[in-house]
């Protein structure tokens, strides 16, 4: 999609879930139903020693309060993962949030904000682009933003993640909107951030990241049939297709940019 479109839809999203109030301390957010089960998750996670998840302060009706972890987030975490250090450590975080989910068994009151995905064995963000890691020196010390938490294969957040680190997107998005200083190596990247997880690069990587495009797209249209915004008024104005269209055309007619 074209870079107007994608700041306006990222301010969008901003604006539906921006802290209502932050402080040296805590963060405060617009809570939903599916809040309490992210909660339970993350205090699971807690527990097993992760301090690299926030941390649940209280739950009081339609606000949330988490434990502010210090970092660069948002924004300004854009430029930490340019470099293979940064990018290494994005995906390390990602793999242990992953094998500490596991054994999670939601509430039986559990709600959750996303569709759960076909064999999934783990626990996912569901988001976890650059914006929703926390950086200190260089390197991903948290992932936060975990209201579309549900059950999803491993590689439902890797192909998500991998499609922004990469990025799996043009050259004019990399410059401009990923803020690299030069095109980067995006074959080099998909395999340092595979090695640094942990999964063996066997799979079709423009595939797996196609299908979790079309997965979003769902996902949007999941979240419209439930009256949310922004969502409801993006598939009324079929900009969810137009997008879906537009990155998995570029994806597939690029696809010697991302593997050997």
């Amino acid at each position: 999609m074209a870079n107007d479109e994608v700041l306006n839809r990222a301010a969008e999203v901003n604006e539906q879930f921006r802290p209502i109030e932050l402080t040296s301390e805590t963060v405060t957010r617009p809570a939903g139903a599916h809040t309490a089960t992210v909660h339970s998750f993350l205090r699971h996670l807690r527990a097993k020693g992760l301090d690299c998840v926030p941390e649940p302060v209280s739950l009081d009706g339609e606000t949330e309060t988490l434990r502010f972890i210090e970092g660069e987030s948002g924004g300004d975490g854009w430029k930490h993962q340019h470099d293979e250090q940064g990018l290494r450590s994005a995906a390390r975080l990602l793999r242990r949030i992953h094998d500490a989910s596991a054994d999670w068994v939601p509430p039986g009151d559990a709600v959750f904000a996303a569709p759960a995905v076909q064999g999934g064995d783990v626990f996912v963000n569901a988001d976890p682009g650059p914006w929703n890691f926390v950086w200190r020196d260089g390197e991903a010390v948290a992932l936060i933003d975990w209201d579309f938490l549900h059950r999803a294969p491993r590689l439902s957040d890797v192909a998500y993640a991998l499609q922004w680190f990469a990025p799996m997107r043009d050259d004019q998005a990399a410059l401009e909107w990923h803020h690299f200083p030069e095109v980067p190596d995006r074959r080099a990247r998909i395999e340092a951030f595979l090695d640094a997880y942990g999964m063996p690069a066997d799979f079709d990587v423009a595939d797996a990241v196609v299908q979790r495009i079309r997965y979003t797209s769902e996902h949007v249209r999941f979240l419209a049939a439930q009256g949310q915004e922004p969502q409801k008024t993006w598939v009324a104005e079929h900009r969810v297709e137009k997008e879906e269209l537009a990155d998995i055309s570029w994806i597939e007619e690029n696809g010697m940019l991302f593997c050997r």
